[in-house]
C-alpha cells in the first residue's frame, strides 16, 4: 500500500528533528557566556568578517549536543510502534546520527553566513530561501553515510523545513525569543 502524503511529511519532520533542535540551539543558549567567542576569531577577509561575531563556539557545541539528545530520545522512542512507523532508520547509531545531523546543520548555517558576508549582507539581513534551508542541506548531506537520502526525502524535507522555519521564527519573534522575524 502506498504511503500517504501526511505520513511521509511526518516521517521527514521526525527525521529532521535533531537538525531542527541544532538550528534552534544557538538562539536558546545565547545568554550562556560559556564558549561565547566567534568561530572565526573575529578574522576578516578583506574588509568583511569571515563568518561574523554571531557564529560562536557556544552555538556550534550546544547545537551538536541538542541534536545528540534528540537522536537519543528518538532511539528510546523507537521501541514504540507509533514511532517506528514514523522512522526512516532504527536509531541504533543514535550518537553518530545525532552528531552528524547537528554538525551538518550548523556547518550548513556557517556556509550560508560565509556567503552572506562575501555578499556584504548583515547577519540579520534576509537571504531567502537560503536562510530557511541551509541547515537542512547540511544535515542531510552529513547523514548520507548512515541513511539513503532519496530525492523525495531531500525535496520534501527542504520544502517542509522552509515553511516551518518561517512559522517558527515568526512565533519566536512575537514571543521575543528572536530579534528578527527571519
Amino acid at each position: 500500500m502506498a504511503e500517504s502524503l501526511v505520513t511521509f511529511l511526518v516521517k521527514c519532520f521526525y527525521l529532521m528533528l535533531p537538525a531542527y533542535f541544532a538550528n534552534m540551539a544557538p538562539v536558546i543558549v545565547k545568554k550562556i557566556n560559556l564558549l561565547a567567542f566567534p568561530i572565526d576569531f573575529n578574522k576578516r577577509i578583506g574588509n568583511k568578517p569571515i563568518l561574523g561575531k554571531n557564529k560562536t563556539f557556544r552555538g556550534l557545541i550546544f547545537g551538536v549536543i541538542f541534536a545528540i539528545i534528540v537522536a537519543y530520545l528518538q532511539f528510546l522512542l523507537y521501541g514504540a510502534e507509533l514511532f517506528r512507523n514514523f522512522s526512516f532508520l532504527n536509531y541504533q547509531n543514535w550518537l553518530l546520527f545525532g552528531f552528524l545531523m547537528g554538525l551538518g546543520a550548523l556547518v550548513g548555517d556557517l556556509a550560508k553566513s560565509f556567503i552572506k558576508r562575501r555578499l556584504g549582507l548583515k547577519p540579520s539581513e534576509r537571504f531567502v530561501p537560503v536562510d530557511q534551508i541551509d541547515f537542512v542541506i547540511g544535515a542531510l548531506v552529513f547523514v548520507m553515510p548512515l541513511l539513503e537520502i532519496t530525492f523525495k526525502i531531500f525535496l520534501t524535507s527542504l520544502i517542509l523545513s522552509f515553511v516551518l522555519d518561517i512559522i517558527i521564527n515568526h512565533i519566536a519573534f512575537h514571543l521575543r525569543v528572536r530579534n528578527e522575524k527571519w
